[in-house]
């Protein structure tokens, strides 16, 4: 606790500054955008420099359990961070979420897909995209979405499915696949859609996507550490994460 507290103190700079440091932290796919905005303002500020590595919340699980030497998860979901730290591999009482993901329906090509997601019922496409709904949590909300409306089996065949997010958004965004489910912060940022045509898929068609943070084991007692999970939670971080269309 005192060492939490040195840091939150630190951080606003109620405290002599600490000898900057490094933390690595492996980052959910769909947060790539904002994170890496928010290392750099997190480096500017605190001096302590955050190492990021972009991939599925599943592979991240894997890599951490079998000694992968990351020191803070954020992952896409909340579910990872909780078994983690029944497993012994988070700090207890670390965990919150950073995060509540929207999930969009997504193509590159301007009025393809409709504001109420018609198209999926309307057909008129080859194939769709969506992240493996065993790694990646948008995976699985794009599932459930399916389900929901009744167009799971219809449209099983036309599955194109990407290892993770980042992956699923390159099918579509090269346009090898004409639409797809992705991260709204994949294609959202500054209040509005970047590019293309979208359908923001209704939260109550799938579980809400509470991407939780957590220590690990291997980062307790690191200041650097410590230092980013405080300013994940201060006012300038969530404006950042807010821009790409993320709730809390």
């Amino acid at each position: 606790m005192k060492r939490v507290l040195a840091g939150l103190l630190a951080l606003l700079g109620l405290a002599p500054t600490v000898q900057a440091g490094e933390v690595s932290v492996a980052v959910a796919a769909n947060f790539t955008a904002p994170m890496q905005k928010i290392a750099a303002a997190f480096e500017h500020d605190t001096g302590h420099k955050a190492v990021l590595a972009f991939g599925s919340t599943g592979r991240f699980y894997a890599q951490i359990r079998n000694g992968a030497p990351f020191h803070v998860l954020l992952a896409a979901d909340d579910a990872t961070p909780l078994q983690l730290e029944r497993e012994g591999q988070g700090v207890a009482g670390t965990r919150f979420t950073y995060a509540v993901g929207r999930l969009v329906l997504w193509s590159r090509q301007p009025g393809r897909v409709d504001a109420q997601g018609q198209v999926l019922k309307a057909g008129g496409f080859d194939r769709l995209a969506l992240a493996d709904p065993k790694l990646a949590p948008y995976g699985a909300a794009a599932i459930e979405t399916l389900t929901r409306l009744g167009l799971l089996e219809q449209l099983k065949p036309k599955f194109v499915q990407g290892e993770n997010i980042a992956q699923t958004y390159q099918f579509v965004a090269t346009q090898n696949v004409p639409l797809g489910f992705v991260a709204l912060s994949q294609v959202y940022a500054d209040g509005h859609l970047s590019q293309g045509s979208a359908w923001v898929v209704p939260a109550g068609l799938h579980r809400p996507i509470r991407q939780d943070a957590l220590l690990l084991a291997r980062g307790q007692g690191q200041p650097a550490a410590l230092a980013l999970l405080a300013y994940l939670r201060s006012e300038k971080a969530r404006t950042i994460i807010r821009s790409y269309g993320y709730d809390f």
